[in-house]
């Protein structure tokens, strides 16, 4: 997409030039945003226009801004089609997820290394074979800001997005079911994936296609292989996660400018 005019807003987010800062965390639901800026030392409210609410302020220094992106990999795309749009570089998902293995309990964290394209979305932009990684600086920031800040539940792993909440991750619908898809659950199980959600590979996809960074921390809300669901669990530990992950990006950022480095290496950030 190109960029907008002086003075114009984005279709969608209804944002423009300036209003959003070159680091994103991107939650879901509207209703996240607030709870995200809540932690900022200062915020105000963008735009809240269709599932798209955006708050811009400062944590701990730097500029951030949040962006709702509501459900589903097509809404997802829209955000980082227009994002990128004006100038956003580092996107970080903050959402919700259902473990599909034992080991992951409600109010654990995810953090995606990678995810397995079934959401279709990604598939109008690239060969469904280019892969969906998290950018490694910002998956590595993610682990750091979740051991600096004493979380210790979190899970390091690959995600599967699925473009349906219900037949798509093999729940039960009043409709017949597509042949095979009944074994999708087990097969992601078998492989080690460790969750259903519905946005992270369409960010990974777009974001690398686009030159951007991308991560994905996300709270586990239920557990399908014990039938357990406890909306709102492990929320505040993922919001606090991304939050810190930004600061330590920046940080990070920093230091590769002052010494000239394009890439993130680990004597780079502590000398041997």
């Amino acid at each position: 997409m190109h960029s907008p005019e002086p003075g114009k807003k984005q279709y969608h987010i209804a944002c423009g030039k300036g209003d959003l800062a070159e680091y994103l965390l991107v939650p879901g639901d509207p209703d996240r945003v607030p709870k995200i800026a809540k932690l900022w030392g200062s915020a105000r409210e963008i735009s809240c226009h269709r599932e798209f609410r955006s708050f811009t302020g400062e944590y701990r220094g730097v500029k951030v801004s949040a962006l709702s992106s509501g459900i589903g990999p097509a809404c997802m795309a829209i955000v980082v089609n227009e994002a990128s749009a004006l100038g956003v570089h580092t996107f970080i998902r903050v959402g919700s997820t259902g473990a599909i293995q034992k080991g992951v309990r409600c109010g654990d964290l995810v953090i995606s290394s990678a995810a397995v394209r079934l959401d279709c979305t990604s598939n109008c932009y690239i060969i469904p074979e280019y892969p969906a990684t998290a950018n490694y600086e910002v998956l590595l920031a993610l682990i750091e800001a979740a051991e600096s800040l004493g979380i210790s539940n979190y899970h390091v792993g690959v995600t599967a997005t699925t473009s349906d909440f219900y037949a798509g991750q093999n729940r039960l619908s009043t409709y017949a079911p597509i042949p095979q898809a009944g074994s999708l659950m087990a097969a992601m199980q078998n492989a080690g994936v460790l969750n259903f959600e519905m946005e992270t590979a369409t960010l990974y996809t777009l974001a690398s296609l686009k030159g951007l960074r991308a991560g994905s921390v996300c709270a586990v809300y239920a557990n399908r292989c014990t039938d357990e669901f406890k909306p709102g669990e492990g929320e505040e530990n993922a919001i606090k996660t991304a939050n810190e992950a930004v600061k330590i990006l920046h940080e990070w950022d920093n230091k590769k400018t002052e010494k000239n480095k394009k890439w993130l290496y680990p004597s780079l950030i502590r000398p041997l």
